[in-house]
Formats: C-alpha cells, sequence, structure tokens
C-alpha cells in the first residue's frame, strides 16, 4: 500500500515566535490516520522546527535546497546543511520557484541528483497554468515537466521520491479543481511513471495533489484512488484546519 502523506508547505510565513506558537499548537492535536506528517517553516527557523517536533511523529522538511554542494552561492542552502539540522526531506519544484525564480526542469534534474546523492527523500512538484488547461495541453506540460527532471534516473530512486501535483491554475485564482480532475490528473501521472519505469514502480509511488486542498474538501479529494495525500499551503498555517486535513483520511 502505497503511503499516505500530508505536507505543510509554510512558504514566506511566520517568524521565530510565530513558529513556536504553531509548532505547539500543532503538538496538541491528534492524529487519527496513518499518514505521514510533514511542515515546512522557512530556512531560519528549521533546527529550532527540528527539536520541538522531536518525537511528536511530524517531520520537519525545507522548502527549497541548491544544487551544489558548496560555493559562491549567495543566500542559498546546501543538501549538507539541510541534513546538519535534522533534515530528512526537501519539496523540490514548487510552482513559485518555478514562476517567481525561474527555476528550469534542467535546474530541477540538477538539484534532484543533488538530493538523491545526499539521501534526502524529495517532494518533486509539478503542474500547469490555466492557459495550458484551457488549450487541453495539460497533460502534455505535465508529462514533459516529470521527464525533463526525472526520467534520466533509475528506478530505484523512485523509492525516495514523492509526486505533488500542481494545478497552478487552481491556486489562489478563484477557479477550482474537482476531485475528478485531480484524479484524472493523477491517473495520468501514474500512467506516465508506468510507461517508462513499469507498473510496480509507478504503483508504488506516493502521489499528493496540490491545489489548495482545505478542511472541506480533503475527504474527497483523498477519497480517489491515486491521490495520496495533499501538499498543504494556506490551511498548513492554521493547526485545526492542518490537521482536519491529515484525518480526513
Amino acid at each position: 500500500m502505497r503511503q499516505q502523506i500530508v505536507a505543510g508547505n509554510w512558504k514566506m510565513n511566520n517568524d521565530l515566535s510565530q513558529t513556536e506558537s504553531l509548532l505547539t499548537a500543532l503538538k496538541s492535536q491528534t492524529k487519527t490516520t496513518q499518514a505521514e506528517v510533514m511542515v515546512a517553516p522557512a530556512f531560519t527557523n528549521l533546527y529550532q522546527a527540528y527539536n520541538s517536533l522531536k518525537g511528536s511523529g511530524i517531520e520537519v522538511i525545507a522548502q527549497n535546497m541548491h544544487f551544489a554542494a558548496n560555493g559562491a552561492y549567495t543566500g542559498e542552502i546546501s543538501a549538507s546543511m539541510l541534513k546538519s539540522v535534522g533534515v530528512k526531506t526537501v519539496i523540490l519544484g514548487h510552482s513559485e520557484r518555478r514562476e517567481y525564480f525561474n527555476e528550469t526542469d534542467e535546474s530541477l534534474a540538477k538539484k534532484v541528483d543533488a538530493a538523491l546523492e545526499n539521501d534526502l527523500r524529495i517532494i518533486f512538484c509539478f503542474g500547469e497554468v490555466l492557459e495550458d488547461r484551457k488549450s487541453g495541453n495539460h497533460e502534455n506540460v505535465v508529462e514533459t515537466q516529470i521527464k525533463n527532471a526525472l526520467f534520466h534516473l533509475e528506478a530505484a530512486a523512485f523509492k525516495n521520491i514523492v509526486l505533488a501535483y500542481e494545478p497552478v491554475w487552481a491556486i489562489g485564482t478563484g477557479e477550482t479543481a474537482s476531485p475528478e480532475q485531480a484524479q484524472d490528473m493523477h491517473a495520468f501521472i501514474r500512467k506516465t511513471l508506468a510507461n517508462k519505469y513499469g507498473a510496480d514502480v509507478a504503483n508504488s509511488v506516493s502521489i499528493l495533489y496540490g491545489g489548495s486542498c482545505k478542511p472541506n474538501n480533503a475527504k474527497e479529494i483523498f477519497s480517489k484512488p491515486d491521490v495520496d495525500g495533499g501538499l498543504i499551503g494556506g490551511a498548513a498555517l492554521n493547526a485545526d484546519d492542518f490537521f482536519a486535513i491529515v484525518n480526513a483520511f
């Protein structure tokens, strides 16, 4: 059975005091499912979060990393730096990184390689914008993003990769992706993996939904056969909302 996962991406939110308050609130919640629970605070608060959440069953993960081991990359963070503060999982390819910081499939392939070389688990994000969805080009866009960044890997690498589908057109736009649309794309993603690596690999990889998943729609979305959890944005900043999603399985 594939692992169910709910990962909260805090993005550029919460200073140290706010982080401590949210961590305390998270620790007070009760998990009623077998889902893995993860949170991704800002880089400045990763070590505090790691120490605070020890023994809680909530994993602290990173929002991004650089592909180089070290060097003249002002403001960047390496895989070894993440590992040194207890991080074992990193989000790569988030739509905001692609849009605002010009991350490409090629640069993401290098980040993927660096993460795997350092024994980091990856949550790899991809997805189409509204124009692609309306033109019917959404499957081609998603397939290309996956192939360009991941299909140079050996099948064994996918033991350490979680996929996260982000319908960018359904995030903060007023547009809404239905649970059926989520399932259709997740099934297509799994088929794309199967065509390259075989059914065993495709059926073992967890695929998360990252399109405005909230307490009022999580249960229906998570009930779909190819949806294995969620990459949660805004709702992850409220402990009650976040755990309502966690417990939606």
